[in-house]
């Protein structure tokens, strides 16, 4: 049974608190070190990303009931993550 969008609520605000927290350790490590020197632009594409994953990935749990489809699905959602952030970080295919 698919989640009504009262019942979406709590997830989707679980994401974007994760979200915020994952955002939190460029935001600090800035503070200590220049190594880490991040713009809004890097801050609002982060979000974007982790935030659109997490969203996928709960409705993607809402809709797939077998742990086999939900394990390819996270797999799936996990190295598209990381090739994407790969690529924006350091440009891995160019």
């Amino acid at each position: 049974m698919a989640m009504t969008r009262t019942n979406l609520r709590k997830p989707l605000l679980f994401v974007a608190m994760a979200t915020a927290l994952l955002l939190l350790v460029p935001a600090i490590a800035m503070q200590f070190t220049a190594a880490v020197a991040w713009g809004a632009g890097d801050f609002l594409v982060a979000a974007v990303l982790l935030f659109g994953t997490g969203t996928v990935a709960v409705v993607g749990f809402d809709r797939i009931s077998s742990s086999g489809g939900r394990a390819v699905l996270i797999s799936v959602l996990a190295l598209g993550l990381a090739l994407v952030w790969a690529e924006l970080a350091v440009g891995l295919f160019t």
